[in-house]
């Protein structure tokens, strides 16, 4: 039977056909792998996450995490599911044998962990949060901090978090007021609030990792005055043991709409219930140099960023799969030229609306997976590309796509989670059917690590002129090299699809050269939003195009489920260059004429 988590010929289609991870082992880093050994840790992850995740994605959301004033409860079977994640060593997955890791590829390793996002978003947060808390140490850490910290979280002891907003702060970093007090020690005694922060108190592990950010008195003012430091629920002596609690006070939970299994707090730091050696304020330990944590942090909320637009796919994933069971095995009504009520009803995915939806979700869902994935091969270029020159590409290619790949699947693969609710009819709307939880989930990942304001802000603000416009430059090269094959290839479809695409692309140059033209940041920001969906959408008809060319290339001897599987492919592609593709002339328009509508409303007209 296959699964309603992910496809597993999608996700070969993508690692081997479309990115070609196996040319990969060709680098000593990887040298030790092969295709068999990247399947089979494939195979392993689609099983454990089939086996141990998925079961209690309903339960865990029915029965939240709950707090008695003592300790914060979470049914079992989240625990149980956990240690087996971190006991078959994928925690550490994606690291250096020395720390007991297995040296995956990152494209490989975001693969696998893609089983565990889909069976489970809440329960794989723990893993999730802890992995991006491991790599920030690893890249800015002390030695000592690794040994003490990193190898405890590759080995399954420690989880880790990220705590960044604040109460009265949220996203505006700039405003935080957990303040970072110099100790004789060398070390700091830290106070303030922080808000949001997920996995902060459980019983799941035996220590808690939180990185906050917090300033030291005296630092410049903004986020320029912003310090690093790990702050550990338990501190940790000298020989690795656990000592006294340290001064981190959980002050109640935040209850959401989605990931519910996921324990959201608010936590204290040093406000006195716990008191190590009787001094107050929490212990922490500086992360780097003293005011540049936010470069630090980026690091993992860059991670981050490519983690939640992952998981948007995940989910709209698993909803297409689960609304294309129901349209398949739900007889409902019959053809419109059918005039005899008697006849038999036919399966709802008879019906062309139907259709329509399930093929929107196919190209919204299979898009996002290969644009993620495609950034997680950025990753390992970035890291082992074979000259300096291709290093640097992958890295300016990155900076320019994780706004995009973060905001446009938390966009576009909620709306498949959207249709895959109507597709169910009035049953998408019961806690009988799995897709209502999927929705509330996803709704979650517009917000999560960056609102699209933000990443749009961003992508507009920074990653398009960086380096004079290197980076979109890149772009533009890369999708210019698949509309060029397309053009190439004796397939009609292609052709069409590649002259749209090009005209598309031209249109998006010119309006992002009179954007950074203009000098009123206000005004050229005003519709960035508008600017990040329209570059979304030229961004993943490239990647249906790269797609679509690879399967008219393999139709030719396909035979079987393989050659549906390649059918599918065109048409999905067809219908995103035909449906969705044309919505970008009219964003180009209405961006270039520098529409104030919105920057000229004023509160009092509300």
């Amino acid at each position: 039977m296959q699964s309603r988590i992910l496809s597993r010929r999608d996700l070969e289609f993508v690692l081997y056909e479309l990115i070609e991870v196996g040319t990969l082992t060709s680098r000593p880093r990887y040298a030790d792998h092969s295709r068999e050994t990247f399947d089979a840790a494939l195979a392993t992850c689609e099983r454990m996450a089939t086996e141990l995740f998925e079961p209690h994605y309903q339960k865990s959301d029915r029965n939240e995490p709950h707090f008695d004033g003592e300790q914060v409860h979470i049914i079992p079977e989240v625990k149980q599911a956990l240690d087996a994640f971190c006991q078959a060593g994928l925690m550490a997955a994606g690291q250096d044998y020395d720390l007991g890791g297995m040296q995956l590829p990152a494209v490989v390793n975001a693969a696998c962990f893609a089983w565990f996002k889909g069976a489970n978003v809440a329960t794989a947060g723990y893993p999730f949060l802890t992995i991006g808390n491991a790599n920030l140490l690893l890249a800015h850490g002390s030695k000592q901090q690794i040994d003490s910290y990193v190898r405890p979280m590759m080995e399954g002891r420690f989880f880790g978090t990220m705590c960044l907003s604040e109460p009265q702060a949220g996203s505006s970093l700039a405003d935080i007021k957990t303040r970072a007090e110099p100790q004789a020690d060398g070390n700091y005694r830290l106070f303030g609030n922080k808000m949001w922060i997920s996995a902060g108190e459980h019983e799941l592990s035996e220590n808690i990792v939180h990185l906050v950010l917090a300033k030291i008195p005296g630092a410049p003012p903004g986020v320029k005055g912003i310090s690093l430091f790990i702050v550990p629920k338990k501190l940790v002596n000298a020989d690795g043991s656990l000592g006294e609690r340290n001064d981190v006070a959980l002050a109640g939970l935040n209850h959401k709409m989605g990931y519910r299994g996921t324990v959201n707090t608010l936590l204290n730091f040093g406000e006195g219930k716990f008191r190590p050696g009787g001094s107050a304020g929490a212990v922490g330990y500086l992360v780097g140099e003293p005011n540049r944590g936010l470069a630090c942090m980026f690091h993992m909320m860059n991670e981050a960023r490519i983690g939640v637009g992952m998981g948007a796919v995940l989910l709209g994933y698993t909803g297409y799969l689960h609304a294309l069971d129901y349209a398949r095995s739900r007889p409902q009504g019959r053809h419109p030229a059918a005039k005899d009520p008697a006849s038999p009803q036919v399966p709802i995915i008879e019906h062309a609306d139907v259709r329509r939806m399930l093929l929107a979700q196919k190209s919204y869902v299979e898009g996002g997976l290969a644009l993620c994935l495609y950034c997680a091969r950025l990753v390992d270029e970035q890291k082992t590309g074979e000259s300096e020159s291709a290093r640097r590409e992958a890295g300016l290619l990155l900076d320019i796509l994780t706004p995009i790949a973060k905001s446009w699947p938390s966009r576009w693969c909620l709306e498949a989670n959207s249709l895959a609710i109507q597709v169910h009819g009035g049953y998408g709307y019961t806690r009988d059917y799995k897709v209502e939880q999927f929705y509330r989930d996803n709704r979650l990942n517009p917000i999560h690590e960056g609102t699209h304001g933000i990443q749009a802000m961003d992508l507009l603000g920074r990653k398009v002129g960086m380096e004079r416009g290197r980076a979109f430059e890149l772009l533009l090269a890369k999708i210019g090299e698949a509309t060029g094959a397309a053009m190439a290839s004796e397939s009609q479809l292609l052709q069409q699809c590649a002259k749209a695409l090009d005209a598309a692309v031209q249109d998006a140059a010119a309006t992002t050269r009179q954007l950074l033209s203009v000098r009123d940041a206000n005004l050229m920001l005003a519709n960035a939003s508008v600017y990040l969906e329209m570059l979304g959408h030229v961004v993943i008809a490239w990647v249906w195009l790269r797609q679509a060319e690879l399967a008219q290339r393999a139709l030719a001897k396909a035979q079987g489920d393989d050659k549906a599987f390649y059918q599918g492919k065109l048409q999905a592609c067809q219908y995103f260059f035909r449906y969705e593709l044309p919505r970008t002339a009219a964003q180009n328009e209405l961006l270039r004429k520098l529409d104030p509508t919105c920057i000229e409303m004023r509160d009092e007209w509300f």
